[in-house]
């Protein structure tokens, strides 16, 4: 109906998929259709998901680094060191699907949706031509924003992070405190006030830091059982003689 983004388009083209395998390649052809056997093969050894992986990639600057931002967020979400040869050249088995059948956010990561299948990826190295028609729709701000919806959506780890931070700051606090009351004790000479305030500031702000990173746990329960990630996804079923 309209333009939903490349994920959200692949997502619908996988829903759709009749056959055992899937391959993704980018219409404009700079992951060449003649090295597709490279990622069968590789399949073939038992893996559930090959991606193509450029030998060098032929874009600008920017737009490498924006990619490398997004492989690191990629890596966050994925939980996976393969998520720093991830492309959008690929090859899966169709049965993979089953594990995000009912996945309805509109923010969409194929590569991370796989991962709630199967652990058995694989990367092979391919040719990456020069784009010779047109220009990317990914620029660096898309690229990032793309970052952002991956680390926000399919991860915990901004609100570790804070959590930590709260620690880490209670933690400076309390050292400060006892410095402080130490100082105190020995020289008895201080600046009247400052120290003291400033230590009960470090203490109670790393206190709500940390108290608002609990928080944000239990919240991202929630939000990870509203994308309804599913506990578990069978490959095949094996039945005794009686069926």
């Amino acid at each position: 109906m309209r333009n939903y983004g490349q994920h959200n388009a692949l997502l619908a083209g996988i829903r759709a998929a009749r056959y055992e395998l899937i391959v993704t390649i980018d219409d404009d052809l700079q992951h060449p259709p003649e090295e597709i056997p490279k990622l069968l093969t590789r399949l073939a050894e038992g893996y559930d998901v090959i991606y193509g992986m450029p030998s060098a990639e032929q874009h600008g600057f920017w737009r490498d680094l924006a990619s490398q931002v997004t492989k690191l967020a990629l890596q966050s979400a994925m939980g996976a060191e393969t998520a720093r040869k991830v492309s959008a050249f690929r090859v899966f088995r169709t049965e993979l699907r089953q594990a995000f059948s009912v996945y309805q956010s509109p923010f969409v990561s194929i590569d991370v949706l796989l991962t709630w299948a199967t652990t058995r990826f694989s990367a092979v190295t391919v040719r990456h031509e020069p784009r010779r028609i047109g220009a990317s729709n990914y620029t660096f701000r898309k690229l990032l924003t793309h970052a952002l919806n991956m680390t926000t959506g399919f991860s915990t780890w901004p609100l570790q992070f804070a959590s930590m931070i709260g620690f880490a700051f209670t933690i400076v606090g309390g050292v400060l405190f006892m410095y402080v009351v130490a100082r105190y004790i020995i020289q008895g000479g201080i600046v009247p006030g400052f120290p003291f305030l400033a230590s009960m500031i470090a203490i109670f702000s790393g206190a709500q830091l940390f108290a608002l990173g609990i928080i944000g746990e239990y919240l991202a329960r929630m939000h990870f059982r509203a994308m309804e990630k599913p506990t578990y996804t069978i490959r095949r079923h094996v039945y005794d003689d009686h069926g």
